[in-house]
C-alpha cells in the first residue's frame, strides 16, 4: 500500500494525544516494557488512566505490569464491546508487522511515536514550533521519493496512524542502490555486534577496510567474535568507542542492544560505565567512502566529529534519523547548511513505530 503526502497543514490544531484524551472509549496498552512505561507516563499528562494492559499470545502467562493482569486480546475482547489500542513496542519483523497490520484493519489502533532518545515529544506544540525548520529540510530534500517518506513520517508522528508507517517504505536493496557502487573504505558507527558490516559486505563484497566503533562493551565482544569468526581479519578495525564531537570521556549506559547511549555530560539512573569518546576526524587516518552513523541520539555530534573527513573526501552518508524527535529534520538541515556539497535523501525500511529513517547524504553529481 503506498500513501502519497503532503506535510499538514500549518498550524496543527490536533494530535495523536488529543484524540486519545477525547476518546470516551477503554484505552488498551497493547505491550509491556520500557516502552509501555513511557506511554503510560505520557498518558498521565492527559488524564488518560488505561483500562487493560494486554499482550500477543504465547506472552500471557498470569503475569502483571504495573499493577495490571495482563491479558489477551480474546480476553479484551470478551470484556469489552468497543475500545482503543495503543500499541507500545518496536518490531521489524514481516510475522510481527503482519499480525499488527491485521489488528489494524480489524480494530482502532494508534502506535504512538515516543522518542527512543531525549525527552521532547514529537506532538502539535513541537510542530508548529519548528514548522519552519521542518519545512525547510523538506524542501531541502532531493526526490520525491524522499519528500513522500518524510511528510509520511509526519503525518504518523501526529497522528499514530498505522497507514502511513506502513504506506512509505523501502526495502534495504533500495537503499544500497542510492550508494555508490565503488565503496572501498567505510566507517561504521554504531557497529553494534556486526550485523552491518555483514549487510554492508552483502551489497559492496569489495570493501577493502572497515572502522568499526561500537562502545558497549557485550555488543563489542560480540563484534570481536564475528571478526574472528568470519576470516574478515585486517579488513575489519575494531574501536570499543563511541563516536563524537571531541575525543574525551564519557558516561555510557550500555543495554547490551541498540538502546544504549552515551553522554559527555549526562548522568542517568541506569548502570553507568566511562567510556571513550573518538572523532572519527582523528580515528581514522585514511580516505573514506562511507560513514554509517547509527548512535543512538548522538548523530549531530557524530556529524560534527567528522567535519574535516566530510570536506575533504565527500563520503556517502547514511545517518539514522529517528532517535531523537528533530532529527529528522534537524539532521538534514545541518547536513545541508554544513556540507553543501551533498546532495539529501530519506528513506526508510519497514518497520514499527517510526524507526529505520535514514538519511542518505551523497556528493552533488554523484550518479544514482
Amino acid at each position: 500500500m503506498y500513501i502519497e503526502c503532503k506535510l499538514p497543514e500549518y498550524p496543527v490544531m490536533a494530535d495523536l494525544w488529543d484524540t486519545v484524551a477525547n476518546d470516551k472509549r477503554p484505552v488498551m496498552v497493547y505491550g509491556m516494557g520500557n516502552g509501555a512505561d513511557k506511554l503510560f507516563e505520557r498518558l498521565a499528562r492527559y488524564g488518560v488512566v488505561p483500562a487493560e494492559v494486554f499482550a500477543s499470545d504465547g506472552f500471557v502467562r498470569g503475569h502483571k505490569f504495573r499493577g495490571y493482569e495482563v491479558k489477551s486480546l480474546s480476553a479484551i475482547k470478551e470484556k469489552y464491546d468497543d475500545f482503543l489500542i495503543l500499541l507500545s513496542f518496536a518490531s521489524n519483523r514481516t510475522d510481527v508487522i503482519d499480525m499488527i497490520r491485521g489488528i489494524n484493519s480489524q480494530y482502532d489502533m494508534l502506535i504512538p511515536d515516543m522518542p527512543v532518545a531525549g525527552e521532547e515529544y514529537f506532538d502539535k506544540e513541537f510542530y508548529n514550533s519548528n514548522y519552519e525548520e521542518i519545512l525547510s529540510a523538506y524542501n531541502a530534500l532531493a526526490d520525491g521519493a524522499s519528500k513522500n517518506a518524510f511528510a509520511a513520517m509526519i503525518n504518523y508522528k501526529l497522528s499514530g496512524k498505522a497507514e502511513y508507517l506502513f504506506g512509505a517504505s523501502s526495502e534495504i536493496s533500495e537503499i544500497y542502490g542510492l550508494l555508490p557502487p565503488d565503496i572501498r573504505v567505510a566507517v561504521d558507527a554504531g557497529a553494534y555486534n556486526g550485523d552491518t558490516v555483514r549487510e554492508l559486505l552483502q551489497f559492496r563484497p569489495e570493501v577493502e577496510k572497515i572502522y568499526a566503533f561500537e562502545p558497549d562493551l557485550r555488543n563489542f565482544k560480540k563484534l570481536t567474535k564475528y571478526k574472528n569468526e568470519s576470516g574478515i581479519g585486517s579488513r575489519l578495525e575494531l574501536f570499543n568507542a563511541a563516536v563524537w564531537n571531541e575525543d574525551t570521556r564519557g558516561i555510557f549506559v550500555g543495554s547490551g542492544n541498540r538502546n544504549s547511549s552515551v553522554s559527555s555530560t549526562t548522568s542517568y539512573k541506569n548502570k553507568e560505565e566511562s567510556v571513550e569518546l573518538k572523532t572519527i576526524d582523528t580515528a581514522v587516518k585514511s580516505r573514506v567512502d562511507y560513514i554509517k552513523y547509527d548512535v543512538e541520539g548522538a548523530e549531530l555530534q557524530a556529524l560534527m566529529g567528522s567535519r574535516e573527513t566530510l570536506e575533504l573526501y565527500h563520503p556517502a552518508l547514511l545517518v539514522s534519523a529517528y532517535h531523537r524527535s528533530e532529527d529528522i529534520f534537524s539532521l538534514v538541515n545541518y547536513i545541508i547548511k554544513e556540507h553543501p556539497c551533498y546532495s539529501v535523501y530519506i528513506r526508510r525500511t519497514l518497520c514499527f513505530p517510526a524507526w529505520e529513517i535514514a538519511i542518505i547524504a551523497l556528493e552533488k553529481g554523484a550518479a544514482i
